[in-house]
């Protein structure tokens, strides 16, 4: 699924105006070139006269789904006509047996690791998609909780105060909907010294988490709130780290074949921190976010688009995977190869266990 960016509900296309709209982009996207009424005619399989396609291709035009190069008779697809096919024309995109054992057998070697696992599926999604790919993890790495202290208030609340590596101490007023002795902030106290304290976002594992919840019996529903306050904790005001690889592979597209053009968006890629706030204005989704063009909000991608999706650990944002490419880009491709990795190291992540082929 992806996330829709909501700017085409107001465009009602005939049947015969979205097969000719598809496949006008499809065709871009495949050879790069401008189409015109002839090939669409001959070789689209869309049974209609070139006189008909023309004035279907005039009416696309004005409505502002396609753009007329100077110096071609044929069509391109807008920002808003690639925006319109993203969101109510793209088919699903079956990867091959070849393409999931490839991503199945990546994340199960890099399954201790959570960096490994976030930089080999960006390299994977590269490789596969023949874009450049990308993946962001948080900067808290090495960051931890030395030690836990609880101050009992009532059978609701308690402070939980944290003692981090760093020398601050962080507090957090935990409310509760059921009822908390003191005793039971004593024993959640002693958990989290001997379960969480030392130990990085990242080592906070499921296993952790489970002993955590055996520990505190009939209680136990104490521990989401508690694991989420320490990620929390762990987190806060310290934004993410962009990796990306394959920046090579954007030399092959004549979108970027201006040096300026490819320098600009070489610079970004280096800077880092305008995609970081793309990326995390979409955090909250679950779905693959697109966004074209413009969408970014990032001048120097006027020309590009940024496909992402987060990947979650017991419910949180742990990270995301992502690629970035031209605005003529293989979407359904594209869109499936991050859904099938995202899927794959959420299933990791929480299960333990690899994915099923075609999840």
């Amino acid at each position: 699924m992806t996330e829709l960016m909501g700017r085409d509900e107001e465009l009602l296309l005939s049947d015969r105006k979205k097969k000719i709209l598809k496949a006008i982009i499809d065709a871009h996207v495949a050879y790069g070139e401008p189409v015109g009424s002839k090939y669409l005619a001959q070789d689209a399989g869309l049974n209609c006269s070139s006189a008909t396609i023309r004035n279907e291709m005039a009416e696309l035009e004005a409505m502002g789904l396609l753009e007329q190069p100077h110096t071609s008779a044929g069509r391109v697809p807008s920002e808003l006509g690639y925006r319109y096919y993203v969101n109510a024309l793209l088919r699903h995109y079956r990867m091959t047996t070849d393409e999931i054992e490839q991503i199945n057998r990546t994340l199960r070697q890099k399954v201790s690791e959570m960096d490994g696992i976030l930089a080999e599926a960006s390299r994977l999604a590269s490789r596969i998609t023949n874009y450049t790919g990308f993946s962001v993890k948080p900067r808290a790495v090495g960051r931890r909780v030395e030690k836990f202290e609880g101050v009992f208030r009532d059978p609701r609340n308690f402070v939980l105060v944290m003692l981090l590596d760093d020398g601050s101490v962080k507090t957090r007023n935990i409310r509760l909907s059921f009822s908390f002795g003191e005793e039971d902030t004593e024993r959640l106290i002693a958990a989290l010294n001997e379960q969480i304290a030392g130990a990085t976002v990242e080592e906070i594992s499921l296993p952790r988490i489970r002993e955590l919840e055996r520990r505190m019996g009939s209680v136990s529903a104490v521990v989401h709130p508690i694991v989420s306050a320490v990620y929390d904790t762990l987190t806060e005001d310290v934004g993410g780290d962009l990796q990306v690889e394959g920046v090579n592979r954007l030399l092959q597209y004549p979108e970027y074949s201006d040096v300026g053009e490819l320098r600009s968006v070489m610079d970004l890629l280096e800077t880092k921190e305008p995609l970081l706030d793309v990326i995390s204005a979409g955090r909250d989704s679950r779905d693959v976010n697109v966004y074209i063009g413009s969408e970014n909000n990032v001048k120097v991608m006027s020309n590009s688009t940024l496909v992402f999706k987060t990947v979650r650990r017991d419910g949180r944002v742990v990270g995301a995977i992502g690629i970035i490419g031209p605005r003529r880009m293989d979407y359904a491709k594209v869109i499936s190869t991050i859904d099938e990795l995202a899927a794959g190291i959420d299933h990791l992540l929480n299960d333990g266990e690899e994915p099923e082929n075609g999840s």
